[in-house]
Protein backbone atom coordinates (compact mmCIF):
# COMPACT_ATOMS: atom_id res chain seq x y z
CA UNK A 1 0.00 0.00 0.00
CA UNK A 2 2.87 2.70 0.56
CA UNK A 3 5.07 3.48 -2.96
CA UNK A 4 8.06 5.23 -2.14
CA UNK A 5 9.73 7.24 -4.92
CA UNK A 6 13.51 7.93 -4.60
CA UNK A 7 15.50 10.27 -6.91
CA UNK A 8 19.08 11.79 -7.17
CA UNK A 9 21.44 8.93 -7.76
CA UNK A 10 23.96 9.45 -10.16
CA UNK A 11 27.80 9.53 -10.91
CA UNK A 12 30.07 11.19 -9.39
CA UNK A 13 33.98 11.55 -8.75
CA UNK A 14 35.37 11.29 -4.96
CA UNK A 15 35.03 13.98 -3.07
CA UNK A 16 31.60 15.35 -4.78
CA UNK A 17 28.36 15.61 -3.03
CA UNK A 18 24.65 14.05 -4.05
CA UNK A 19 21.72 14.72 -2.82
CA UNK A 20 18.98 11.47 -2.47
CA UNK A 21 15.25 12.02 -2.20
CA UNK A 22 12.36 10.04 -0.76
CA UNK A 23 8.46 10.62 -0.79
CA UNK A 24 5.65 8.31 0.55
CA UNK A 25 2.79 7.87 -0.94
CA UNK A 26 1.03 7.46 2.44
CA UNK A 27 1.02 10.73 4.78
CA UNK A 28 0.73 8.43 8.02
CA UNK A 29 3.46 7.31 7.50
CA UNK A 30 5.05 10.10 8.41
CA UNK A 31 4.97 8.96 12.21
CA UNK A 32 7.00 5.83 11.21
CA UNK A 33 10.88 5.65 11.33
CA UNK A 34 12.44 5.93 7.72
CA UNK A 35 15.58 5.61 5.98
CA UNK A 36 18.14 4.29 3.87
CA UNK A 37 20.00 1.18 3.08
CA UNK A 38 22.77 0.34 0.19
CA UNK A 39 23.37 -2.61 -1.64
CA UNK A 40 26.81 -3.15 -3.01
CA UNK A 41 27.60 -6.00 -5.74
CA UNK A 42 28.32 -8.84 -3.35
CA UNK A 43 27.34 -7.46 -0.48
CA UNK A 44 24.20 -7.97 2.06
CA UNK A 45 21.98 -4.94 2.24
CA UNK A 46 23.47 -2.44 5.53
CA UNK A 47 22.19 0.60 7.06
CA UNK A 48 23.19 4.03 6.27
CA UNK A 49 21.19 6.01 8.08
CA UNK A 50 17.65 6.27 9.56
CA UNK A 51 15.33 8.87 10.85
CA UNK A 52 12.48 9.37 13.36
CA UNK A 53 9.70 12.14 12.92
CA UNK A 54 10.89 13.89 15.76
CA UNK A 55 14.39 13.68 14.65
CA UNK A 56 15.94 11.28 16.38
CA UNK A 57 18.73 9.81 14.26
CA UNK A 58 21.17 6.83 13.57
CA UNK A 59 24.21 6.80 11.33
CA UNK A 60 26.26 3.82 9.98
CA UNK A 61 30.24 4.45 10.85
CA UNK A 62 31.04 4.53 7.43
CA UNK A 63 29.20 7.89 6.95
CA UNK A 64 29.13 9.59 9.91
CA UNK A 65 30.29 13.15 9.60
CA UNK A 66 30.04 12.72 5.79
CA UNK A 67 26.01 12.08 5.18
CA UNK A 68 23.10 13.79 6.95
CA UNK A 69 19.61 12.51 7.05
CA UNK A 70 16.77 14.66 7.04
CA UNK A 71 12.83 14.56 7.05
CA UNK A 72 10.24 17.31 5.52
CA UNK A 73 7.32 15.66 7.33
CA UNK A 74 4.52 18.26 5.93
CA UNK A 75 5.75 16.46 2.34
CA UNK A 76 6.13 12.77 3.63
CA UNK A 77 9.42 12.87 2.35
CA UNK A 78 13.24 11.69 3.52
CA UNK A 79 16.64 13.35 2.41
CA UNK A 80 20.35 11.78 1.94
CA UNK A 81 22.26 14.54 2.02
CA UNK A 82 26.06 12.59 0.81
CA UNK A 83 29.45 14.77 1.04
CA UNK A 84 32.62 13.99 0.40
CA UNK A 85 32.06 10.40 -1.38
CA UNK A 86 34.14 7.63 -1.54
CA UNK A 87 34.10 5.15 -4.05
CA UNK A 88 33.53 2.73 -1.47
CA UNK A 89 30.16 4.43 -0.81
CA UNK A 90 29.19 2.98 -4.77
CA UNK A 91 26.11 1.03 -4.50
CA UNK A 92 22.42 0.98 -4.95
CA UNK A 93 20.25 3.11 -2.22
CA UNK A 94 17.28 2.06 -0.94
CA UNK A 95 14.95 4.22 0.73
CA UNK A 96 12.34 2.31 3.46
CA UNK A 97 10.04 2.87 6.10
CA UNK A 98 8.52 0.55 8.85
CA UNK A 99 5.51 -0.36 9.23
CA UNK A 100 5.44 0.77 13.23
CA UNK A 101 5.30 3.84 15.38
CA UNK A 102 8.48 4.05 16.80
CA UNK A 103 10.13 6.97 18.85
CA UNK A 104 13.64 5.28 18.35
CA UNK A 105 15.54 5.56 14.91
CA UNK A 106 14.83 1.60 14.12
CA UNK A 107 18.25 -0.04 12.36
CA UNK A 108 17.38 -3.54 11.53
CA UNK A 109 16.62 -4.32 8.14
CA UNK A 110 13.52 -6.62 9.99
CA UNK A 111 12.02 -3.18 11.34
CA UNK A 112 11.59 -2.02 7.82
CA UNK A 113 8.56 -3.15 5.54
CA UNK A 114 8.67 -0.21 2.46
CA UNK A 115 10.90 -0.10 -0.10
CA UNK A 116 11.45 2.10 -2.53
CA UNK A 117 12.89 1.01 -5.92
CA UNK A 118 16.57 1.99 -5.32
CA UNK A 119 19.04 4.38 -6.93
CA UNK A 120 22.39 3.95 -8.06
CA UNK A 121 25.00 5.83 -7.06
CA UNK A 122 28.48 5.48 -8.70
CA UNK A 123 31.12 7.26 -7.31
CA UNK A 124 34.49 6.91 -9.53
CA UNK A 125 37.54 8.85 -11.43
Amino acid sequence: QVELVESGGDLVQPGESLRLSCTASVSTIRFNPMGWFRLAPGKQRELVATATTGGKTNYADSVKGRFTISRDNAKNTVYLQMNSLKPDDTAVYYCAASSKRSVVALSALRDYNYWGQGTQVTVSS
